[in-house]
């Protein structure tokens, strides 16, 4: 049987197996032995034990799911100041025959930090290697990876911020000098090899560059925060994924989408998922604008593109709270979330939309929260207060 095969088997209390020979009996039977009644299958449509999933099918995801990023820098829809510093930064380590500059990419989740990596690699003909901060918990796991590197290689760490201090240590003169000090032994007999590495590039990601300690930022050379994007490259987006989907979508529907995206290319391709299946179980398969804002409606995403918890922590701020300032952990815990996940998940596009604000008194409802919830704000002596110019402030 292909290891793409895929029997699910919706009996609980079945004791069956599946043998390499493709036969099936129960525990204990002599292998392909055929006495036994043979398992009904989904063709007939009801009563059915288990169903087989097309490994042609499978492949086909596999792929599709590969292309919907993009290969080189030429095919990255938005980001213009990014993509012409780093058109710049690759096309000068290619005439030197030399490893790109170690890149820092830093900005919300969704954005394309991941994508880009993939992009230097491929621009640069090299290996991609791709791990995450939180993976590299002693030494050694990033000893061993760096070791096994080729010339020229990309190493991609995302969420690097989440480095501990130890994993930070080696990579510093691995950066600077590809090198790594590694120690043999214990105690008195212990003592300490340095390795040569491969030159190669490291990219990483962060969505929190205020974390990212000072001499490991400082060992980049190529530093960028990517921004949110616009209204018409996110339409453009969402027309290129339909049509690797295979879906057809004219430009009202993908503008619809892509208003509704946040300004965020993995909520815009998420989100015409969700439409694509709509059209295709309840409409004609074609998205229209009708059928987007209906198929966003059935998914709870409401115009402004807020989905229940957006909504459940506007309702927090204006209703539980009646718009007096509160505190982020007072915030996260009322809408049943951790902090860290309110600030760097739903708080970016709530702060760039006027619908949250940061004072130092707290977090408090923007004018356009009032009007979205189609709530009066409070008015007179009782109206909520904040101080000018401090919407910056952060406040826990």
């Amino acid at each position: 049987m292909s290891p793409r095969r895929e029997i699910l088997r919706t009996d609980a209390h079945s004791d069956a197996r599946v043998e390499p020979g493709g036969t099936t009996g129960p525990a204990g039977s002599d292998r392909g032995d055929p006495s036994g009644p043979p398992e009904p299958t989904l063709a007939g449509g009801g009563g059915s034990a288990r169903r087989d999933v097309d490994p042609d099918v499978l492949d086909q995801e596999q792929v599709l799911e590969v292309g919907i990023r993009p290969r080189h820098l030429a095919e990255f829809v938005g980001q213009a100041a990014v993509r012409e510093h780093l058109e710049i930064v690759l096309e000068a380590a290619r005439r030197r025959g030399q490893p790109v500059d170690h890149l820092l990419f830093a900005g919300p989740p969704g954005l394309g930090k991941t994508t880009l990596a993939g992009i230097v690699a491929a621009e640069m003909g090299a290996g991609l290697r791709v791990t995450s901060g939180p993976a590299l918990g002693r030494g050694g796991d990033v000893a061993a990876l760096l070791t096994e590197l080729q010339p020229g290689d990309v190493l991609f760490i995302d969420e690097i911020h989440r480095l501990n201090r130890a994993v930070e240590e080696i990579l510093y003169p691995a950066m600077e000098d590809f090198q790594i000090d590694i120690v043999i032994g214990k105690g008195p007999t212990a003592r300490s090899v340095r390795l040569e590495l491969p030159p190669f590039t490291l990219v990483g990601a962060t969505t929190r560059t205020g974390l990212v300690t000072g001499p490991l930022r400082d060992r980049f050379g190529f530093v960028e925060a990517l921004e949110l994007y616009a209204l018409d490259e996110l339409e453009l987006i969402v027309r290129r994924t339909a049509r690797l989907f295979g879906v057809e979508c004219d430009d009202a529907g993908a503008a619809e989408i892509a208003r509704r995206s946040r300004g965020t290319p993995r909520l815009a391709i998420r989100l015409l998922r969700r439409v694509r299946d709509f059209v295709e179980v309840r409409g004609s398969g074609a998205i229209t604008l009708e059928s987007a804002v209906e198929g966003c409606r059935v998914f709870g995403i409401d115009e402004l593109g807020l989905d229940r918890l957006d909504r459940r922590l506007l309702d927090v701020l204006c209703v539980r709270f009646a718009g007096r300032p509160i505190g982020l952990t007072t915030l996260a815990v009322s809408v049943g979330e951790e902090p860290e996940t309110v600030e760097d998940v739903y708080e970016p596009y709530l702060l760039q939309a006027g619908l949250v604000m940061r004072t130092p008194r707290g977090r408090m409802p923007g004018p356009a929260a009032w009007a979205h919830l189609g709530i009066e704000e409070p008015g007179g002596a009782d109206a909520p207060t904040w101080m000018p110019g401090a919407t910056d402030t952060l406040w826990s």
